[in-house]
């Protein structure tokens, strides 16, 4: 079932990293939350190229898709645009914001994988000023992901997508605390695809006041990641399938792992594979961010993912989904 060409829309930007050596939640005191106020000493800081709408398009490309990316960035993004580029990614729907900066992504991981994190939007406030027609006509795209961006650039892209009649993956995530009651309805309603993590997903419940049938009644097919026990898909009819998680050797940075899992699942699914054996692909994406730093440094050979297919899943996974590696991975 393959999808066609993929614009994704959505937040481009720089990933400040760094590492707190213990776990914030021995330093939270209940009795005092209204009055929080903490300096965590961090042990390691590490820049990165981020934002998830980059991110994913970044994957999208590695796997041998032609994404095209869409979003608003400051005259200091050349070296990053020549990066995903040479990547695979499309960067034609990039809007240059003179005067303003790339937004930055600053996080800080504790020993759980616990994150306590902040977005300077800069340039992403401009995002809504891109007119989706002309990019989408130009390229024939056939599916709009739409992320996490300033919101009303969210509502706007959703809406022209609807309008020219091209299938919507929605993907609200870390922007769903800004959205009211109606933005979240707009943004689900009609969706080809609804991605979530746990979290979201009961946030999005709360925001939409639908239920959970609701929701899902309202979209093609919910896919909700849920960490170290891989992800939950659910059809309109209440089909369920269930995928567990690729092991990881070790963990280095959950940042953008959500991101890889959505690529590689779209990915997946375009290059006519399964809707199961796309989420395993997903899933293998996903580890393979999570062993790395940095969302985009990630490196994976065909063989080694077979490999690794094949101890979470079984021969017959590795084998069905083998023969897209070799196409796309060395």
């Amino acid at each position: 079932m393959a999808i066609g060409p993929i614009a994704v829309t959505g937040s481009i930007a720089t990933d400040h990293l760094m590492h707190f050596p213990g776990r914030f939640r021995d330093h939270l005191i209940a009795e005092q939350l209204d009055r929080l106020s903490l300096s965590f000493l961090v042990d390691d800081l590490e820049i990165r190229r981020g934002g998830v709408a980059a991110n994913i398009a970044f994957s999208l490309g590695v796997l041998g898709k032609r994404p095209v990316l869409v979003g608003a960035v400051g005259a200091d993004f050349a070296d990053y645009r020549s990066w995903l580029e040479r990547h695979g990614v499309d960067c034609g729907g990039v809007l240059t914001v003179g005067g303003a900066h790339t937004p930055r992504f600053t996080c800080t991981t504790d020993d759980d994988q616990c994150q306590i994190a902040s977005f300077y939007p800069g340039a992403m406030a401009a995002s809504g000023s891109i007119d989706l027609a002309p990019i989408l006509a130009s390229r024939g795209v056939a599916l709009v992901l739409v992320g996490a961006s300033a919101p009303e650039a969210m509502l706007a892209h959703t809406a022209q997508a609807h309008r020219l009649g091209v299938a919507v993956a929605a993907d609200p995530s870390q922007q769903l605390p800004r959205l009211d009651r109606d933005d979240c309805r707009a943004l689900v309603e009609g969706a080809a695809y609804l991605f979530t993590n746990e979290y979201e997903w009961e946030l999005l419940v709360r925001r939409t006041g639908w239920s959970e049938r609701e929701i899902t009644e309202r979209v093609g097919l919910r896919i909700t990641t849920l960490g170290a026990k891989g992800a939950r898909i659910m059809g309109r009819d209440g089909a369920e399938i269930r995928v567990d998680a690729v092991p990881a050797r070790e963990i280095l940075d959950p940042t953008g792992v959500g991101d890889a899992f959505r690529a590689g699942f779209l990915a997946g699914v375009d290059s006519g594979l399964p809707v199961e054996h796309a989420a395993q692909l997903a899933s293998l994406i996903a580890t393979a961010v999570l062993e790395s730093v940095g969302s985009q440094e990630w490196r994976l050979t065909a063989r080694d993912g077979e490999e690794r297919l094949s101890d979470a899943y079984g021969p017959a996974s590795a084998a069905a989904i083998g023969p897209y590696l070799r196409a796309v991975l060395a």
